[in-house]
């Protein structure tokens, strides 16, 4: 099942892939360039930059919100501006969308 979605979403050099995955407590989200195989960025919240967060009891839908924000700004650093979303097997709601919505509001299209 997992093949057939990535045959669907393939990323290429000029509009690579988002895959996330997500666990009971953390979110993780990376771009990837399907044709060399390479991890372009990544966020996830257990980076650095987000223990804050977690000391101020934010929820797991605001950290999202955070932690797609800032793979949108990794990837602009790196001159990357559309890319194609794949959420996997996660339902496009509460967590996910919030990560989407994050990314797009750092200016990256999809």
């Amino acid at each position: 099942m997992k093949k057939r979605k990535i045959k669907k979403f393939f990323g290429y050099p000029y509009k690579p892939r988002i895959s996330v995955y997500r666990s009971n407590k953390e979110i993780y989200a990376q771009i990837i360039d399907d044709v060399s195989g390479k991890t372009l960025v990544y966020s996830s919240s257990i980076d650095q930059e987000f223990l804050n967060f977690k000391k101020l009891k934010k929820t797991k839908i605001e950290l999202s919100y955070e932690v797609g924000k800032s793979l949108g700004l990794k990837a602009k650093k790196i001159n990357i501006d559309k890319v194609v979303f794949n959420k996997g097997k996660y339902l496009y709601h509460g967590r996910i969308k919030s990560l989407s919505i994050g990314i797009r509001d750092s200016g990256l299209k999809f």
